[in-house]
C-alpha cells in the first residue's frame, strides 16, 4: 500500500542522511521523496512516498517522531492531500514534428520553457498519472533527457477539513494526524 508522509524538520545539515538511513535500516524503498525550506527558513518539509503494508506505516511514522531534527510527522495517507508532481521533458522537435509536440503539450497543459532548433523542453505538473501519461506520449517523438521532482505533498486546507492554525513555531492542528515530536500520540 501507498502511503505519503509529510514531515518537518528543523533544517540542518544531516537530515536527509538521517531519514534515509531510517528507511534503510528497515529494509523500506523510498519510492519518492522531495525536501525544501518552509516558509521558515529554519524548517525543511520532506514529502516522503513508501509502500509498505498498514504496520509499515505506523512503524516508519514512529521512528521518524524519534529523530531529533523532526518538528512533525503526519501521514497525509489518513485524509485528504493535494499533490502534485512535476517534471521537465526534452523532447525531440524538429520543425516537421514540432506541431505535433506542441498539441501534446497542450493537451497536457504543459510550459515551453526553453525551445531549440532540434528540442523542445516542456514542464508538466499535476498527479502521478498525469505526468506519467503525458511522458507516454512524448515518448515516441524521442525523450532526450527527463527529470522529476516526485511528489510533493500537504494536506487539504478545504472547509471542515482539521482546525485551522497560526503556526507559532509549534505544530498543533487538531484532528488531522500529527505526530508531534517528543509525544507518541497524534494530537
Amino acid at each position: 500500500m501507498i502511503c505519503t508522509f509529510s514531515v518537518l524538520t528543523q533544517d540542518s545539515p544531516g537530515v536527509l542522511m538521517r531519514i534515509a538511513s531510517l528507511f534503510y535500516k528497515r529494509n523500506y524503498n523510498i519510492a519518492s521523496l522531495s525536501v525544501a525550506q518552509t516558509n521558515d527558513p529554519e524548517t525543511s518539509r520532506f514529502t516522503i512516498v513508501i509502500e509498505a503494508d498498514e504496520r509499515g506505516h505506523e512503524q516508519v511514522e514512529k521512528q521518524l517522531v524519534k529523530l531529533v531534527e523532526v518538528i512533525a510527522v503526519e501521514n497525509l495517507s489518513n485524509g485528504k492531500f493535494v499533490e502534485r508532481w512535476l517534471s521537465l521533458i526534452k523532447v525531440k522537435a524538429n520543425l516537421e514534428n514540432r506541431p505535433h509536440i506542441l498539441q501534446i503539450a497542450d493537451v497536457f497543459r504543459c510550459r515551453v520553457v526553453d525551445m531549440g532548433s532540434e528540442a523542445l523542453t516542456m514542464e508538466v505538473t499535476g498527479d502521478e498519472g498525469k505526468v506519467k501519461a503525458c511522458t507516454e506520449a512524448l515518448r515516441p517523438y524521442g525523450i532526450l533527457e527527463m527529470a522529476g521532482s516526485g511528489s510533493v505533498a500537504l494536506s487539504r486546507a478545504g472547509f471542515n477539513n482539521g482546525v485551522e492554525y497560526p503556526y507559532d513555531g509549534d505544530i498543533r492542528k487538531i484532528d488531522t494526524g500529527y505526530l508531534i515530536a517528543g509525544n507518541s500520540e497524534a494530537v
